[in-house]
Parts: C-alpha cells; sequence; structure tokens
C-alpha cells in the first residue's frame, strides 16, 4: 500500500460511525481525505477537490448512492474518478446494480480494514496502469508524428515552392497553357497538404479522446437515421473525383447508426478513396451496407494490390505498405482513422485482403438499440 499523502479520497457515507471508521482507517495510511454526509454534498465535493477515488455508500437518505454515480458519471472532470460502493451483506441486488451503472468495486459489510485497503489498493494500481498506457499511447503518438510529419509535408510543399518558383522567374516566357498547368499543379498540391494537416490534427485528437472516458460517451450520444444517403453521396463524389463513375457499384441497405455525421462522412471518404487510390481504372468498387444482429456493416471491395497477413496485423497511423514500390500520394493515415473511428463508437474495422487480388474492408458499428 503506497502511503502517499496526495493520493485524495472521498467518502460519502450518511452513517456517521461507519464514515469516522473508514476515515481513520485512510488517515493511517496517510491519504488525504474528504468526507460527505450525504449524497448531494458528496457531489459538491467531488467537483470541488477531484479525488483520486471515491468511497460512496449505496443507502442513503436525500440521494443514494446510484443517484451520486450517475451524477458525476455524467460530468467530464469527474467521469473517470474510480469509485467503489459500499453494501450491506444481505444487498446482493445493491451489488449487482451497481456494477452495471459503472460502479469500479464493492466492499460488503462488515469489512476489515485489510479488506478496505486491499480493495483501494486494487483501484488505484489499475488507475495508474491506465494512465501509464494513456501516457504511452501519446509519447507513440508524439514520436510517429516527428518522424512522419517533415517528410509528409515536404513532399506537397516542394511542388507548391518549384512551380511558384518557376512562375515567378519565367512568368513572361510562358504561355497561358503553361501559366495554368503550373496554377493547377500548385492548387492540387495545397489540397494535399490541407488534407494532410487535417488528417494529422484529427488522428491526434482521436487518440486524445480515446484516452477520456468522457469524452468517448459523449461521441456515442450521435445519431444518424438515414445513413444510406450520404453513403450514396460520398461514394459518388469520391467516384467523380477519381474520374471512376463507371467503376462504382452500390447495393446499401437504409439503418440508423451511432456515429456523427461528421465522422461518418470522413470513415466513409478515407475507405472509398483508399479503394479508388489502390485500384486500377476499370476495376469494380462494391460498397455494400446492411444492418444485422443491432449492427450497421458497411463493407469496401476492390480488385487492387491488396496487403499481406502482416501488414494487416501491422495496421497503424503513418504507414503506408510499399510506399517504395508504390507512388501513391498519402500518409497512409486513411485506414488508422476510420479504424480509431469505428471503436470509438464501439465498433470494430476489419480487413480481409488477398495480395496482388482484391481486399475488403469492413467496418461494423453499434445501432443505438445497442446503447
Amino acid at each position: 500500500m503506497s502511503n502517499n499523502p496526495k493520493i485524495k479520497i472521498l467518502v460519502i457515507e450518511d452513517e456517521e460511525i461507519v464514515r469516522i471508521t473508514i476515515l481513520e482507517i485512510l488517515a493511517r495510511q496517510n491519504f488525504e481525505t474528504f468526507e460527505a454526509e450525504n449524497g448531494i454534498k458528496g457531489i459538491e465535493i467531488a467537483r470541488e477537490k477531484k479525488p483520486d477515488l471515491i468511497i460512496c455508500d449505496v443507502r442513503m437518505r436525500e440521494l443514494d448512492g446510484y443517484g451520486v454515480l450517475k451524477a458525476l458519471r455524467s460530468e467530464p472532470a469527474t467521469a473517470a474518478i474510480p469509485f467503489i460502493f459500499i453494501t450491506g451483506l444481505s444487498n446482493k441486488a445493491d451489488t449487482r446494480k451497481g456494477m452495471e451503472e459503472g460502479a469500479d468495486d464493492y466492499i460488503i459489510k462488515p469489512f476489515t480494514p485489510a479488506q478496505l485497503l486491499k480493495a483501494i489498493a486494487a483501484r488505484l494500481e489499475k488507475q495508474a496502469a491506465i494512465k501509464q498506457q494513456e501516457a504511452q499511447k501519446l509519447d507513440e503518438l508524439r514520436r510517429n508524428i516527428t518522424l512522419s510529419l517533415p517528410h509528409e509535408l515536404r513532399t506537397p510543399l516542394n511542388g507548391i515552392m518549384g512551380f511558384s518558383q518557376l512562375l515567378l522567374t519565367e512568368l513572361d516566357s510562358l504561355d497561358k497553357s503553361e501559366i495554368r498547368e503550373m496554377v493547377e499543379q500548385i492548387q492540387a498540391a495545397s489540397k494535399r497538404l490541407y488534407r494532410l494537416i487535417q488528417n494529422f490534427l484529427l488522428y491526434a485528437d482521436l487518440e486524445v479522446i480515446a484516452s477520456h472516458p468522457e469524452r468517448i460517451k459523449a461521441l456515442r450520444s450521435h445519431r444518424i437515421e438515414y445513413a444510406k444517403t450520404m453513403i450514396a453521396d460520398i461514394a459518388i463524389h469520391q467516384a467523380k473525383k477519381a474520374q471512376r463513375e463507371n467503376d462504382l457499384h452500390l447495393h446499401l441497405a437504409d439503418g440508423e447508426i451511432q456515429i456523427s455525421a461528421q465522422h461518418l462522412n470522413k470513415l466513409v471518404e478515407e475507405l472509398i478513396d483508399n479503394a479508388f487510390k489502390f485500384s486500377e481504372t476499370g476495376t469494380p468498387i462494391y460498397i455494400i451496407s446492411m444492418v444485422k444482429n443491432n449492427f450497421f456493416i458497411l463493407s469496401v471491395s476492390d480488385k487492387g494490390r491488396g496487403m499481406n497477413a502482416e501488414q494487416i496485423a501491422n495496421l497503424g497511423a503513418y504507414m503506408q505498405f510499399d510506399r517504395k514500390l508504390y507512388e501513391q500520394q498519402g500518409s497512409g493515415l486513411g485506414l488508422a482513422i476510420a479504424k480509431r473511428l469505428a471503436e470509438l463508437y464501439g465498433g470494430e474495422l476489419f480487413v480481409e485482403s488477398i495480395p496482388g487480388q482484391q481486399t475488403t474492408v469492413r467496418v461494423v458499428i453499434p445501432t443505438p438499440s445497442q446503447f
């Protein structure tokens, strides 16, 4: 057991004898403690002090433990605080309901000091491990950005700088067609650079969201009732941009999906963009959607170069497979963004591929009825 005095624990208990007993046990371990004699005051103290852990009785007057837990879980500042319920030995239903409501653990009365401290230690250790994992993810993200961002930015910037320099130095000797061609190249490089920056910023934001349960919960409150039209519009737009309208085959079923319109747009755009980018003109692109077992399923299939099992297993940000062999533009973030979006909304992304023949990317996201 750590004797770190900086660890703050809030005890919410309306039975004074029980509350004092718990506080004395914690004081002997040099924890910084706060106390509340009812649920309403407990919520106020939790908001003000931001404790590292909360111990709360289930059955209290005015506001019970379930009400306290619900209130704190609904606020970003307190949503992730470890929460331990105290319940009577005969109240098995309390224990089950508490865990269903999102409590991290429970202690049954009567309990010994050793039992109390063991439960606290387990919660604090788990919370420390979670924070360590979050820090490692952010460190990895920073390293990936540091290694890949300069190269990715340099390529379109070179195009913009090179063609703009030619225009400045050779303008008088260029005809209109040459000027137009250079301006078009500058615009294309600018659009690529803008999209690249937006993708880097989006992926970084998604990684931060993944470390905050309260932000994930806020995301999952979004709903789209009719996804078919949106998916079709995005697919047709991407096909026109790639000048491959005849290659596009849509087989879409409508359904409600748990995702924001902005994120669905991005997810579909990246999957379809990859399908066109890594397959030849004249080969088909199939976009299929369906609702099955309370999940919305979207599949994007192409007849392109594909990926092997190792490449699929190593799918991650800032990785474009076979970059030296293939010269397609892009930072390799498309699938990583789609994968992270699916996960944040409680879903998954699967890749099935035969190298040199075909690839199917399938995204499975819960319908609102799942939550």
